[in-house]
C-alpha cells in the first residue's frame, strides 16, 4: 500500500529535507509507526500519547482527519496525506507600550 505523505518544511528534518515521502498503513496511526521506523523522531512531533498533537493538522485527501476518525482514520491505497502545523497569531500585547502592557 503506497500512501503519499506531505511534510512540511518544520519537519524536513526528519526526512532528509524531502517535501513528500512514501508511507504505508491501514490507519493513520499505522501510518505514523511507517514513518517513524524509518524517519526516526517525527512521530513524537505528530502524536502527543494516543492522539495528534493539538498544535499538528492532517489532512486525508484534502479532508480534515480530525472530522473523521482522528489517528484511527482507515486508510486506502493511493490516499494522500498533508501534515500541516496549525499558525496562530502573536499577542496584541506585544504591541502595546511598556506602561500599558
Amino acid at each position: 500500500m503506497a500512501i503519499e505523505v506531505r511534510i512540511p518544511t518544520i519537519l524536513r528534518t526528519y526526512t532528509d529535507g524531502a517535501k513528500a515521502v512514501q508511507g504505508s498503513g491501514d490507519t493513520l496511526a499505522g501510518l505514523i509507526d511507517d514513518l517513524e521506523s524509518r524517519h526516526a523522531g517525527i512521530k513524537e512531533r505528530l502524536v502527543d500519547g494516543a492522539e495528534l498533537r493539538r498544535f499538528v493538522n492532517v489532512y486525508l485527501n484534502d479532508e480534515d482527519v480530525r472530522f473523521l476518525q482522528g489517528i484511527a482514520t482507515e486508510l486506502t491505497d493511493g490516499d494522500n496525506i498533508t501534515i500541516l502545523p496549525a499558525v496562530a497569531g502573536g499577542s496584541r500585547a506585544a504591541d502595546r507600550p511598556a506602561d500599558l502592557a
